[in-house]
């Protein structure tokens, strides 16, 4: 089979299929920014400025959570003193009757003092015990508070164990008064620190104040029962000791400078308050009688009543004890106002954070999905439209053959009006112009169709009446040169129109040759045969009857020549080429086999594409149009071929579907042979019975069925005839023979007619000149229909063969014949006249040139999209 273009050019010029997906023509890298997905790129333009958002804010909030904190544990601490300013009361009368007793105790040193000391003392240290044991309590949800105020906490615990394993040495006096009192004064300053130990920070003024107010009050009640204490021990002992006097003024020296720090701390309030309480008759009472121990420059102080100083001083304590209490509860009012308000402010801003940051964040997604969105939309429809729309479209039109209307094209899928919206217009924009090309394109095919076909079919009409006009010379003629130049010409005709029908599957329309009766698969390749320029060279074997229907005969035959034609072109002129044929299945396989070039693998697989697909009619199409029409012609009647490669050459495998196949039509009588399907001898006999001359002038044997194997270099016709064969001449001077002898002489030289496929199909004689033909529009002939005349009772027989057999006679069985078909005479020759000869020359070329002008008159294009394949022209 002949090779064609190169494969990957052809392969690089198909069109996509609308399945294939659109690969990136590089890797993607997650390093290139370039190449990051669009959902990446929205997502990190969304959530870089977020996180950087988030640490700014945290740092924020982190900062206001740490204020709230400190102020949370500010309150704590200062709630805390209430239990610790009652310990210190409790400390505090503790110590001030210990000093006592112990004055008294040494004063005395009875047993009955001592007893009625510890049942003095008793009932206070019970009370320091419960107020220490309700500070351990409150204390315990500051056990994580700050590092300054466990140190401050663990000393006091620390004093007060001490005071704690002291209290059993009062008892006995075992121990100075200092050492045992040194023991509480420590438990109370440890006390006082850690009463003064919150701190708000630098920036809370007004609440260090706070602390400040209450622990300087404390202090001066502190200095206060001192001064008691060292009262009462010199009430209780009955004189002063020596440096008493040193000691009551210095403690009075720090009470007074105590008193101006708070009141200089101290609120208008707190310090309206404290002159009020300074004003009360129980506190001016104890302040007359500690001025009655002032020493005097005319007397020593004056030893006051123990029992009387006690009481004047209890109501005094507890005057400063109920200050100091206001000043401390004003004190935590004042913390937890501010715990509070910084607490609430950082919770306003972290919401503010958080809210900011949430609408922020569904703000960005909002919008990033609505970016992605329409760019994922547009991206889909793009990708329809490339890999599904427009091809379908494009396939659509390539395929349709009637007018094609307004295409409607998808409107966009975006409805955005921002840029990618814009895009997405133009993406319609675009589609919509390619449909339009496309109609536009497909228009322009359909006209061009629409003339290949007007073109073909004149040529066509052109080319029946040369080959009628070439009949009509080929009878006349009687020298044998010119006769064997006519039969060239004839074939050269008939190649012709063999193109013409190519055109027409170019152009997408079927034959006119139509066949309306079952037709052998035999006869059908035979005529096959009869269309290429080397017929000599094809060896029929048949493998049973099969037989084709009529309407597929035409295009079969078109089919099986091209494939006989490729397979005689490449191949060499001494080689045969094989059609075997036969049934296969419910279907009918032929397979055609030659000892040509062959094909490279790569030009086999691309051929098998091909005939399997079949391409569009392109400039690749017209280069290779035997495949192309194979193509086209197999896919319109269901025909698979498929060509492999062979021992020398190649084998063309066609299967033909059992709906293409039919049963025999009914058995009809021999109709007279065509003249073209004879020898001149024949030919001469077989007009002389047409026209009711004697029929015996004519004899011959024609083979019994038109798909049995003919020997080489012969074709169906008379028995010892020689054709040419692959350009070699014949042996003009080789005669019919037979089994009998040797035939008459004949007046010229035996040289069979060229046969054409209607002979094959189509072997009446008589057929009208208008019509009736294989190829002509009218359908079958007469004697085609079972029209002919009955037979004679007697069979006419020429003899027999050299097997025995009887001879059949050519056109016996017409009733105008009465005689045997083999002349006994030679028939006259009649050398034709140079004048008419010139003359039938000159109308023939008139009747072209006529033709050529006129034949659009007898041609119909047919309306845009109204398919006209099949019809005939009016």
């Amino acid at each position: 089979m002949g090779a064609g273009p190169d494969p990957a050019r052809a392969a690089g010029s198909r069109p996509r299929r609308s399945g294939d997906r659109v690969a990136p023509h590089r890797r993607r890298s997650v390093l290139r920014l370039r190449d990051w997905r669009m959902r990446t790129k929205l997502a990190t333009v969304l959530v870089i400025p977020s996180l950087a958002f988030l640490v700014l804010a945290g740092v924020q909030a982190r900062g206001l959570v740490g204020q709230t904190t400190a102020l949370s544990d500010f309150a704590e601490q200062v709630g805390i003193g209430r239990q610790i300013t009652a310990v210190v009361d409790r400390l505090q009368q503790e110590r001030d009757r210990s000093a006592g007793e112990l004055a008294a105790l040494r004063r005395s040193g009875g047993s009955a003092d001592r007893d009625a000391a510890v049942a003095a003392l008793k009932p206070l240290q019970a009370a320091a015990d419960q107020a220490v044991a309700e500070l351990r309590t409150a204390a315990e949800p500051l056990a994580d508070a700050n590092a300054g105020w466990r140190v401050a906490y663990a000393q006091v615990l620390e004093a007060y164990d001490q005071v704690v394993y002291i209290r059993s040495a009062i008892a006995p006096a075992v121990l100075s008064s200092d050492t045992i009192l040194s023991n509480y004064h420590r438990a109370v300053a440890a006390l006082l620190n850690l009463l003064a130990e919150p701190s708000p920070g630098d920036d809370q003024r007004a609440l260090t104040d706070a602390v400040l107010r209450y622990v300087q009050l404390s202090r001066v009640k502190e200095f206060s029962s001192r001064i008691r204490a060292e009262l009462y021990t010199a009430a209780r002992a009955g004189r002063y000791e020596v440096d008493d006097q040193a000691t009551l003024t210095d403690l009075r020296a720090q009470q007074l400078t105590a008193l101006g720090a708070f009141r200089v701390t101290a609120t208008a309030g707190q310090v309206a308050r404290y002159d009020q309480i300074s004003r009360d008759p129980a506190f001016t009472s104890a302040a007359a009688l500690e001025e009655r121990t002032l020493p005097t420059v005319t007397g020593k102080p004056a030893v006051l009543p123990a029992s009387q100083w006690w009481a004047a001083s209890e109501q005094r304590h507890e005057l400063l004890r109920q200050l100091e209490s206001e000043v401390l509860d004003d004190a935590a009012r004042r913390a937890d106002e501010a715990s509070a308000r910084q607490l609430r402010n950082t919770l306003l801003v972290v919401g503010g954070i958080v809210a900011v940051l949430l609408v922020a964040v569904l703000i960005s997604l909002l919008v990033g999905r609505s970016v992605a969105r329409s760019i994922r939309l547009l991206r889909g429809q793009a990708l329809r439209i490339a890999q599904v729309d427009l091809p379908h479209t494009l396939e659509r039109l390539r395929v349709l053959d009637r007018p094609v209307g307004a295409i409607e094209v998808p409107p966009a899928v975006v409805r955005a009006r921002d840029e990618i919206g814009e895009l997405a217009q133009a993406f319609v924009a675009v589609h919509r112009s390619a449909v339009d090309v496309a109609v536009e394109q497909a228009l322009m095919r359909r006209n061009v169709n629409a003339m290949f076909v007007n073109l073909a079919r004149r040529s066509q009409v052109l080319v029946e009446r040369q080959l009628e006009l070439l009949d009509e010379l080929e009878r006349e003629e009687g020298d044998p040169e010119q006769l064997e130049n006519l039969f060239r010409l004839d074939h050269l005709a008939a190649r012709m129109r063999r193109n013409d029908e190519s055109l027409l599957v170019l152009a997408g329309t079927e034959s006119s040759r139509r066949w309306h009766r079952p037709v052998g698969l035999g006869a059908v390749l035979l005529a096959a045969s009869a269309e290429i320029e080397q017929y000599q060279r094809v060896r029929h074997e048949s493998g049973g009857e099969v037989h084709v229907v009529g309407h597929a005969v035409g295009e079969l035959v078109h089919l099986f020549a091209e494939l006989l034609e490729n397979a005689t072109a490449f191949s060499r002129p001494d080689t045969l080429v094989r059609v075997v044929a036969g049934a296969d299945g419910t279907g009918a396989l032929v397979e055609i086999v030659d000892q040509g070039l062959g094909m490279s693998p790569a030009a086999l697989a691309e051929a098998n594409a091909l005939l399997a697909r079949p391409p569009a009619a392109d400039v690749a199409a017209s280069e290779r149009m035997g495949l192309f029409v194979v193509s086209h012609l197999g896919a319109r009647h269901g025909v698979s071929v498929r060509l492999r490669g062979g021992r020398d050459g190649l084998v063309a495998r066609v299967r033909l579907p059992a709906a293409l196949l039919a049963a025999a039509p009914p058995v009809e009588l021999d109709s007279p042979r065509s003249p073209r399907m004879l020898t001149p001898q024949l030919a001469a006999a077989s007009r002389s019975v047409a026209n009711g001359r004697d029929a015996a002038s004519a004899a011959g044997r024609l083979p019994a069925s038109p798909g049995a194997e003919l020997p080489a270099g012969r074709l169906p016709g008379p028995v010892g005839v020689e054709v040419p064969v692959a350009g070699r001449r014949p042996d003009v001077a080789a005669g019919p023979g037979s089994a009998s002898g040797p035939a008459p002489a004949v007046p010229r030289p035996s040289r069979p007619v060229p046969v054409r496929a209607e002979d094959v199909l189509s072997p009446a004689a008589g057929a009208p000149a208008g019509g009736g033909g294989w190829f002509s529009r009218q359908g079958p002939s007469a004697a085609a229909r079972g029209t002919a005349p009955p037979s004679p009772a007697t069979p006419v027989t020429a003899g027999t063969n050299e097997r025995g057999l009887p001879v059949r006679v050519p056109m016996a069985q017409l009733t105008a014949v009465t005689q045997s078909a083999r002349p006994d005479v030679p028939a006259p020759r009649h050398d034709p006249d140079p004048d008419a000869v010139g003359g039938m020359l000159t109308r023939f070329y008139q009747g072209v040139r006529q033709a050529e002008a006129d034949e659009t008159q007898e041609m119909i294009i047919p309306p845009t999209g109204v398919p006209s394949e099949g019809r005939p022209q009016q």
